[in-house]
């Protein structure tokens, strides 16, 4: 009984089908061969579009030094580059729908499906549009990518004649789409710093180094870093006392090893000049009596919250590398020098002085745990741990070093031994005194670096 069964099923099915279809016409064939020559047409457009906009710079100067025909082809086409996506774009377009309606075409040609409404739905949409996907824009744009030179090279005359026939339309194109970039463009776009970072990190490719992006970092957060942020404590800065004697004079220049030193009349807050030691050379071998103040050259003094950006300027007009930083009530916060500012675009530029302060700035134990002298500046604590300045933006009072986050956080001094937590940080505190912070203990906590 079971056999009668399956073969009346199997009768069944083969009656629905040859219902379904047509007898084979000369003109489905022809479609069929047709259709496929467009597909071929749509992959290769598509895959230009990869090809030529994704070639890299040592990719172009390779084909600019051929100097074939086909390549001062390519360097044309490149040279406008609107001209030659509104033309692939239109070009991919006409083939596509051409596919669609040759498609659709075929369908009648070869099926029955008047009666079928959901079949003929799966055949012209999902299926056609999935092969169209498939072969004409996913395949094609990988293969591009992975050889964008044999591509672009392949596909250039091709381009040239599409781009003489579709002309007037993407003329066209081009007037509407400027239109909208005139109205566009009047909106301001604000950027934060963090977003523009991001976008480095996103753009720079295997050709760019590590020292190339952290100096395109530093130009991008240059103009937004006050001389507070950067300078030289006042309790850090080697100063000379305008009473000094020559050769006790001689002695402090000797242990200090810099090259220009602040001069203050009674207090550190009465500077009168700065000292060029290179001044003195001519007159090492002279006793207490040589009046060196005479060598002193005219101080220049900048606010705290003056942005580098603008200091760098006005350093480079006044051919000076040292500035004096004073605050609000005209107290002297500090120095700042030309190589501090060029430090936050190239990075840290040392000599044999340097590494000495640095070995003193902090040290490492592991990567989870450090430990830092508290007057260390926030900048430099962010650039040691590789983590974006913003992180401590939310702390009130915009403080500079990491004594002075501790102090907002606390209000207080805090004891030794002392736990603080702040936000992927905990805080120990292992030295400090009645007067301020001297030396912390920072822990990035395990979740963070998961």
């Amino acid at each position: 009984m079971e056999y009668p069964e399956i073969g009346h099923l199997l009768s069944e099915m083969i009656l629905s089908v040859s219902v379904l279809l047509k007898p084979f016409s000369l003109g489905a064939a022809i479609s069929i061969i047709v259709i496929f020559f467009l597909l071929f047409c749509s992959a290769m457009i598509s895959g230009s579009e990869i090809a030529f906009f994704s070639l890299k710079k040592s990719q172009l100067k390779k084909i600019q030094l051929k100097r074939t025909k086909t390549s001062v082809l390519i360097v044309k086409l490149l040279d406008a580059p609107k001209r030659l996506l509104a033309t692939i774009l239109i070009s991919n377009n006409f083939v596509n729908v051409a596919i669609v309606i040759l498609s659709t075409y075929i369908t009648s040609e070869l099926f029955n499906l008047h009666d079928f409404p959901i079949i003929a739905f799966v055949i012209q949409v999902i299926v056609i549009t999935s092969f169209i996907l498939f072969f004409g824009e996913i395949l094609p744009k990988i293969y591009a990518n992975q050889n964008a030179e044999n591509f672009a090279n392949f596909m250039t005359r091709p381009l040239v004649f599409l781009i003489k026939l579709f002309h007037p339309i993407s003329s066209l194109l081009m007037r509407s789409t400027s239109i909208i970039d005139r109205k566009v463009s009047k909106k301001k776009s604000n950027l934060s710093m963090k977003e523009l970072s991001e976008a480095i990190d996103i753009t720079t490719d295997e050709e760019t180094s590590e020292d190339e992006t952290k100096i395109l970092k530093g130009i991008v957060k240059f103009g937004d870093i006050e001389v507070r942020e950067i300078m030289k404590a006042r309790t850090d800065v080697t100063a000379v006392n305008s009473e000094t004697k020559f050769t006790e004079l001689i002695k402090l220049i000797k242990e200090s090893g810099f090259s220009r030193i602040p001069v203050f009349k009674e207090n550190f807050d009465q500077i009168i000049g700065i000292l060029y030691i290179k001044d003195l050379l001519t007159h090492l071998g002279k006793n207490n009596n040589f009046d060196w103040k005479s060598l002193l050259r005219p101080a220049f003094f900048v606010p705290e919250n003056k942005k580098i950006n603008n200091l760098l300027k006005e350093i480079q007009e006044k051919k000076i590398h040292l500035a004096i930083v004073v605050d609000e009530y005209g107290g002297t916060s500090g120095i700042v020098t030309l190589e501090d500012v060029l430090e936050e675009i190239v990075g840290d530029i040392s000599d044999e002085f340097d590494s000495i302060d640095d070995e003193k700035l902090f040290s490492k134990i592991d990567n989870n745990n450090y430990i830092f002298e508290g007057k260390i500046t926030l900048i430099d604590l962010c650039k040691i741990l590789e983590l974006d300045d913003s992180i401590f933006d939310e702390v009130k009072g915009d403080p500079d070093t990491l004594a002075g986050l501790i102090l907002e956080l606390e209000g207080k001094i805090p004891a030794k031994e002392e736990k603080i937590e702040f936000g992927i940080f905990t805080f120990i505190i292992l030295a400090a005194d009645k007067r301020r912070i001297k030396k912390i203990k920072l822990t990035i906590n395990k979740e963070y670096l998961k």
